[in-house]
């Protein structure tokens, strides 16, 4: 049975994060011409999160990006830009609140993806839940990393988000390409390269969309060798990639971007050379429907 599906490009709070990070052994001399740094070598980052309304009438978000949680010294640190909870005010210009939402997919639990979930900060009160009547549904292996994570990317993960999410009894962990909650229309593919358990999430088949999530971050990212100083194994990344990138072209799949400062969607193209890149880039997605 087909299912028509709606679909908005949702802006959260943004960030300016060390290009060299972002773009690992890339020189800057070649990075810089794809994005300009700041004066403290900082490039804007957007952190987008993906709104679906399914014909029954059911809201699911992919993503909720990095939010408003941070204290001051913590959001200066690691360059978020505003300071309310910009994610809640750009559903609320479509008419839609955070108590709407059915459920919420996360790829993983890094913060700049998953911190959209708390309350902004307020000083001397803990941070909040929000999305109360959502599902919540995480990678098992994600889930597992979050809750013990490695000391490299300890740091990446909010300490006291797996608590709450864990006693809001609505969790979801999701260890095959479904998810009971969301059923057919949403189907999942996992990476390991960036993050264990890293949950790519492909609205519709043929002809649909995918959460790149921080496999491609943005279209840069689309090149192969490109990856990030904040991935754990990138060749692994670059293996994984190749094959995801061959399988959504062969397919006509669009790519999500979350991080892109620019563009939040766009088809795959190769050139003769093999070279992955993208077209029919688009700004944002108000209301694209969505056979699936």
């Amino acid at each position: 049975m087909t299912m028509t599906i709606k679909l908005w490009s949702i802006a959260g709070n943004t960030q300016a994060l060390d290009g060299g990070a972002m773009f690992g052994n890339v020189p800057k001399a070649l990075w810089s011409r794809w994005i300009a740094p700041d004066e403290q070598n900082r490039i804007p980052l957007a952190c987008r999160a993906l709104l679906a309304e399914f014909d029954d009438g059911r809201y699911v978000l992919f993503e909720t990006g990095i939010g408003a949680f941070f204290e001051p010294k913590l959001k200066e640190r690691f360059g978020v830009v505003e300071s309310e909870h910009v994610l809640l005010d750009s559903l609320a210009a479509i008419g839609v609140s955070h108590g709407d939402i059915d459920a919420v997919v996360l790829s993983h639990l890094h913060f700049d993806h998953a911190g959209g979930l708390l309350s902004p900060w307020q000083a001397g009160e803990d941070a909040e839940l929000l999305f109360p009547n959502a599902r919540f549904i995480v990678s098992r292996i994600g889930w597992e990393r979050a809750r013990h994570p490695h000391a490299r990317d300890r740091a990446s993960f909010i300490p006291a988000l797996t608590g709450l999410l864990e006693n809001s009894g609505r969790l979801e962990l999701v260890d095959g390409e479904a998810s009971e909650t969301l059923g057919a229309a949403v189907r999942f593919e996992f990476s390991e390269g960036h993050t264990p358990g890293l949950m790519l999430s492909q609205i519709g088949g043929d002809g649909g969309i995918v959460y790149c999530a921080d496999l491609i971050p943005g279209r840069p990212w689309v090149h192969l060798p490109i990856t990030m100083g904040y991935d754990r194994y990138p060749e692994q990344l670059i293996d994984e990639k190749r094959r995801f990138l061959e399988h959504k072209l062969a397919r006509s799949v669009r790519l999500f971007f979350t991080h892109d400062a620019g563009v939040a969607a766009a088809a795959v193209t190769r050139d003769e050379r093999g070279r992955f890149g993208t077209t029919d880039e688009m700004e944002k997605l108000d209301g694209l429907t969505l056979a699936a």
